[in-house]
């Protein structure tokens, strides 16, 4: 089958920077132009509109002085207005090359904003057109609001076309403006414009207001339409527009008579950048791009996935330079840990791996969130525990620190099946816990060793907000010796290492 081949348009220095909050720097602006022509591959990128500031004007000169000398001046475009040739000013000073005209595509528009007849806009777009020819501009033509043109006012749309299509232009753009269109519509109206001026190139820039944008576009290019615009991350006003990744991954799996020339496996990495230029983070749940989207979190997916692939699909996370991983939480089961052990190198028994998942299950119900960098130390903790008989549980406390007054623990404890309770005031919650302590063993003549170290720490290369391991050692009879404490609470994960130490001594 051959293949058509569909331009991709990136419009995330103009359209995305529309985006509430959002503003790129010039060194950014130049940043994000050379990766996403020379490392993502895209087609052309729209990186500005005309006239808007100094610094835009500086952004743009930047992008065409670098774009000149790689020879990707053509695929610089700038967005601009019917200013009787103000814009082509703007651009001629800056170096670009290649304008995006920012025309009325409907009539209520055309009435309501500008307050003219068709054939006086058609005038003042003629005099911009000439103006750039003489100037060797390059026009693309955007109809803004054409999609509500086609529902409200066809005629006039049809009436603007038969216009554009005698005029030396290069593309005539196609913006769902107010991203209103629904799928069916998109190949309606787009397949009337395409099949009446089958020689004219069309570009359609979707809006995801209804979340429709991705729908919107398969279906224009089932159409026929030449070119997409899309953002870094579906960046843009409002709702935002047509997301990059996204479409470029549904045209890859579905669309085989498509061919465009993005780069898969730059995706994640260009997504990262403008979230980090932005800050504006990326969902979670945000398909090719987003953190969970390659997690498995069910212990049976977890298991499937051993066993021939079972819950893969085409969206390979290997496509966009990721890795799957595999969660662990209180839905993981022993499948989900058996992944990750496997990447950490580390083997366990049976019992091992029964009580590191009951661990594990543990956490999850206190809603903490466990990563593979914090196996070890769980599975540490676990094990440790076995390696004593144990004769002394804490089996209660009450830890307050108030304004004004001084830490206070209320302990309950049992040695050997006998139940004790102290209270005991400290300069922190952990110190009143061992005073408290302290009250018991002193009736009871028995010796507690001497606290010489305290150190907590998280498990290095861990994003967890789940764990933390309070490392303590102790002096009895010149001997040092240490105990570790692992849990979400540093203070608690101090008194699991304490009770460890009273079962040792």
């Amino acid at each position: 089958m051959k293949k058509r081949t569909v331009e991709i348009m990136d419009t995330t220095l103009r359209d995305g920077e529309q985006t509430s909050g959002v503003s790129f720097s010039s060194s950014e602006k130049l940043t994000l132009a050379k990766l996403l022509l020379e490392e993502l591959k895209v087609d052309r990128i729209e990186v500005a509109s005309a006239r808007v500031s100094e610094g835009e004007f500086t952004a743009v000169k930047n992008i065409t002085d670098w774009a000149a000398s790689e020879g990707y001046l053509s695929k610089v475009e700038v967005l601009t207005f019917v200013d009787k040739g103000v814009s082509l000013d703007w651009m001629q000073e800056s170096g670009a090359k290649v304008q995006n005209l920012l025309t009325k595509g409907s009539l209520n528009h055309l009435t309501h904003q500008l307050k003219k007849t068709p054939e006086q806009h058609f005038a003042d777009i003629e005099q911009v057109l000439s103006k750039a020819k003489d100037l060797g501009i390059i026009t693309n033509v955007y109809l803004e609001d054409w999609s509500n043109g086609m529902r409200n006012s066809p005629e006039y749309v049809f009436q603007f076309l038969d216009f554009l299509t005698s005029q030396p232009i290069k593309r005539i753009l196609l913006p769902d403006t107010l991203g209103i269109l629904t799928h069916h519509e998109t190949a309606d109206f787009l397949g009337q414009i395409i099949n009446r001026y089958p020689e004219t190139h069309f570009d359609f820039h979707g809006h995801n207001d209804y979340d429709l944008s991705v729908a919107n576009v398969m279906e224009a290019l089932k159409a026929g339409c030449h070119g997409l615009h899309l953002t870094v991350n579906g960046m843009g006003e409002r709702a935002g527009n047509a997301p990059l990744a996204s479409v470029v991954a549904v045209v890859n799996d579905f669309m085989p008579n498509i061919s465009i020339g993005v780069k898969e496996s730059s995706l994640y990495k260009v997504s990262k950048l403008v979230s980090a230029f932005t800050g504006f983070g990326i969902p979670v749940n945000k398909p090719i791009v987003g953190d969970n989207v390659f997690t498995q979190t069910a212990g049976i997916h977890a298991d499937g996935d051993s066993k021939k692939n079972l819950y893969f699909n085409d969206l390979l996370p290997e496509r966009f330079g990721r890795k799957r991983k595999y969660a662990l939480g209180k839905t993981s089961g022993k499948a989900n840990i058996q992944k990750n052990l496997q990447e950490l190198g580390l083997i366990l028994n049976d019992n091992e791996l029964k009580k590191v998942t009951e661990r594990i299950i543990e956490l999850g119900d206190k809603k903490e969130r466990v990563t593979k960098e914090d196996l070890p130390y769980i599975i540490s903790d676990v094990l440790d525990s076995k390696l004593h008989q144990q004769r002394v549980f804490v089996k209660s406390y009450v830890l307050t620190h108030s304004k004004g007054l001084k830490p206070s623990t209320t302990l309950s404890i049992e040695i050997d099946g006998k139940a004790y309770e102290e209270n005991a005031q400290g300069d922190g919650q952990f110190d009143a816990f061992i005073n408290a302590l302290k009250k018991v063993y002193l009736k009871e003549k028995m010796e507690l060793p001497k606290l010489v170290d305290y150190g907590v720490r998280i498990p290095p290369g861990s994003t967890s907000d789940a764990l933390c391991e309070t490392i303590i050692t102790w002096r009895m009879k010149e001997k040092d010796f240490t105990t570790r404490g692992l849990d979400s609470d540093q203070t608690v994960s101090a008194i699991k290492a304490t009770e460890k130490m009273l079962n040792l001594i």
